[in-house]
């Protein structure tokens, strides 16, 4: 049995009293307008970082220093934001945003990104659109491919990448041979992979996605990149035959997983083995928690977080709530933290020109001076994310809820081939201009794990 949302924000409230400095952003968590207020005010100083819809600028794409994927990252929120609020006030830049970001072929590989584009990439764009078809966000015209078709787009070119020549299977983090990384099988890509895969099994109740999501559980577990204690782990070398593995946790890692467990469990009406892996991620996800407060390990890293690291918190958090949704036997033990977690976030929202914008540590009780779009995104997020029992629920096609226009074999015909870039389309200033990008990356992994979790 729930206990009712006022009750956990109430007590949330008493337990929080008198902590901390007070926040810029009011937030009284049993009042669903006080919520939706402190998101929208999230949510604006988050979209004053995003130029795409400036003159000159490119629809869907972030100003430096923030990667391609973040920007996709940051619309699924975004749609998130409508889904909770119902304010539209986002939403014809949202759209613009994700369909201009498509690419040639309906797979979200623009040519402006594939040279230097992984699969983790191009997996949050891919779950941005099946965001958009699962919440019913406004469809795209009728002349252009549904928010279903584009997220079936990115699953069948990440199927065709499947490599059984080394580690038994898996995908790499990088899709083509002249990026650092290509040789490095890790949880994210397959996680995005993993997550969609189940996603689509809900929505259009199709075995084959269901098929996928299992052999990719299968694989990640028995790589041993996901261990018996439902630790996920970052990645390892496929040069050793994965035999090494980075033992550095992210909460952004559990979360896919997690969300993805959670649609297979509804997606099988319940089954026995996806609620015991349900519990276990969850279960092995309070190591980031402080004080019931939502922590990224490299807060307390010698190097601190990176820009992406910035920004993981979000995608756990919105995890979560979708979590506590389709598989309800977690609900009373995700609200609480999700409401505490909030309770201490929105302290942190004390700076920058507005005043309200938000910090990264959100065990400290104010405002740390990390600003920017993961900061925003993380907040905005686990706010939000506090609206879940009042949202109106996912939609399917199984249920005869869904509308999103599908195309099961959407990409199929995909030409982005190394051998059709490397004829066509690559040079040698793309492959060091590459090199730098992920390098810069792996560095950021490296650098920012000192202190971090392991297992």
């Amino acid at each position: 049995m729930r206990l009712p949302s006022s009750w956990v924000a109430t007590a949330v409230l008493c337990t929080l009293a008198g902590q901390g400095a007070r926040a810029a952003i009011s937030l009284d968590l049993a009042s669903t307008e006080s919520i939706k207020k402190a998101a929208s005010t999230v949510a604006y100083d988050l979209m004053r970082y995003y130029t795409g819809n400036n003159t000159g600028d490119v629809p869907g794409n972030l100003p430096d220093p923030y990667y391609w994927w973040e920007a996709g990252a940051m619309f699924g929120s975004m749609i998130n934001y409508w889904y909770y609020t119902n304010d539209t006030t986002y939403n014809d830049v949202t759209k613009q945003a994700l369909l201009h970001q498509v690419g040639e072929e309906n797979d979200y590989m623009p040519n402006n990104q594939t040279k230097t584009e992984g699969n983790d990439d191009q997996g949050f764009w891919g779950m941005a659109a099946m965001t958009a078809a699962e919440t019913r966000f406004q469809d795209p015209p009728s002349t252009q491919p549904g928010w279903l078709a584009l997220a079936q787009g990115v699953f069948n070119t990440q199927a065709a990448r499947w490599d059984n020549k080394t580690c038994g299977g898996g995908l790499r983090w990088q899709i083509y041979s002249w990026n650092q990384g290509y040789n490095y099988k890790n949880s994210i890509s397959n996680g995005c992979f993993f997550n969609l895969a189940a996603r689509l099994a809900l929505y259009t109740g199709n075995t084959m996605y269901s098929d996928w999501a299992v052999k990719t559980w299968d694989w990640v577990s028995g790589v041993g990149l996901l261990s018996p204690a439902y630790e996920v782990f970052d990645g390892a070398q496929n040069t050793d035959n994965c035999t090494a593995k980075d033992h550095t946790r992210w909460t952004y890692n559990a979360g896919i997983y997690l969300l993805g467990s959670a649609a297979m469990y509804n997606h099988t009406n319940g089954s026995a083995i996806w609620r015991e892996r349900v519990m276990g991620l969850l279960n092995s996800s309070e190591v980031f928690f402080v004080n019931g407060t939502m922590y990224e390990p490299c807060e307390s890293g010698i190097k601190g977080c990176n820009v992406d690291q910035r920004s993981f918190k979000a995608y756990f958090a919105r995890s979560l709530a979708a979590t506590a949704e389709l598989a309800p036997f977690t609900h009373s033990i995700i609200m609480p933290k999700l409401a505490s977690s909030a309770a201490a976030a929105i302290k942190t929202c004390t700076a920058g020109n507005s005043g309200t914008q938000c910090g990264l540590k959100w065990t400290t009780g104010a405002n740390d001076g990390s600003l920017g779009v993961g900061e925003q995104l993380a907040v905005l997020e686990v706010v939000q994310s506090n609206l879940v029992d009042g949202a109106p629920g996912w939609v399917s096609a199984v249920r005869g809820t869904g509308t999103s226009k599908g195309d099961v074999n959407a990409a199929n015909g995909s030409t982005h081939s190394e051998e059709s870039l490397i004829m066509g389309r690559v040079t040698t200033a793309d492959r060091v201009g590459a090199g730098i990008v992920t390098a810069l990356v792996l560095l950021g992994v490296t650098c920012g794990c000192v202190t971090m979790v392991v297992g």
